[in-house]
């Protein structure tokens, strides 16, 4: 019978904490706020190809596009599109790059630098805390969480992504790396938000459950995506292009939707737990009293 009682208030308790996490998502706008930071990181992707492109070039890596990334974008678009997107490359790699690069890097960081303002904004709903930082410092950390979260971000996609394309023996040794670096790595970008995004830092839990929750979802959103673009994604017809484009987006805004939970996860936690927060350790327990 206590059994009973105890699993019974266990339900009861998730179900409680669950209607009460749907309530602060809907009351805190979060999936407004996730629409519009999933833009600026889809429309910061055009930069970043282009820096991407420029430093290739610049470095002299240009069979890295005629031996890895042409051939893998041949295959699933229409003849006449490849000829126009490999001229436009090979153009870029045989030209002077360095105001490409500076271009880039300029517009890359001013459209992650608005993303990081979207996230610092949708933190402080999420926190219930007044922004009452003064401009400059607003920009300041603006500045630096879009120039530190997106080299977190982009080295964890490179690892997860392009670490497996890797020949001769580095194959081996970045496929096990990759699975340790990639979580560290979020785990150090989810720091950098949760800590620095918001006007009033919340008490630091290295390991919460809200960052958990978002770093292996995150992985496994991205090894879908790959597994899509690597088997399924046909770009030569109207149906398969609007379907890639609609999935690039819903990726984007799954990524930022799944950030704003962790965070209010998080926060609901902290407040259940009267401030003590929910982490690793308490996770490993309550595993072990089932």
């Amino acid at each position: 019978m206590a059994r009973k009682q105890q699993t019974q208030g266990r339900r009861g308790a998730r179900s409680h904490l669950f209607g009460e996490l749907t309530r602060r998502l809907s009351e805190h706008e979060l999936p407004v706020y996730a629409s519009a930071i999933a833009f600026r990181g889809l429309i910061a992707v055009i930069p970043l190809a282009l820096l991407a492109l420029g430093l290739l070039g610049a470095l002299g890596l240009q069979d890295t596009w005629h031996n890895s990334i042409a051939p893998a974008i041949e295959p699933r678009v229409l003849p006449a599109v490849f000829d126009g997107i490999n001229a436009a490359v090979e153009k870029i790699l045989t030209s002077s790059t360095a105001g490409l690069i500076a271009f880039a890097s300029a517009l890359a960081l001013w459209d992650l630098t608005l993303g990081m303002a979207g996230i610092m904004r949708a933190l402080n709903r999420v926190h219930d805390v007044q922004e009452d930082r003064p401009l400059l410092r607003r920009v300041g950390v603006a500045f630096g969480l879009a120039f530190g979260v997106g080299v977190c971000v982009i080295a964890a996609i490179l690892l997860l992504v392009v670490a497996p394309r890797a020949g001769g023996g580095f194959h081996v040794l970045l496929g096990i790396l990759r699975w340790l670096f990639a979580p560290l790595l979020l785990g150090l970008a989810v720091g950098l938000l949760v800590r620095f995004a918001p006007a009033q830092k919340p008490q630091a839990r290295w390991a919460s459950a809200g960052s958990l929750l978002v770093i292996a979802t995150w992985i496994v959103a991205t090894l879908l995506f790959r597994l899509w673009v690597t088997y399924v994604a046909d770009f030569k017809t109207a149906v398969g292009s609007l379907t890639g484009l609609l999935l690039v987006t819903l990726y984007f805004f799954v990524s930022s939707a799944i950030f704003l939970i962790g965070a209010e996860l998080d926060e609901l936690l902290r407040k259940e737990t009267r401030g003590r927060g929910f982490a690793l350790p308490d996770l490993v327990a309550a595993v072990v009293r089932r």
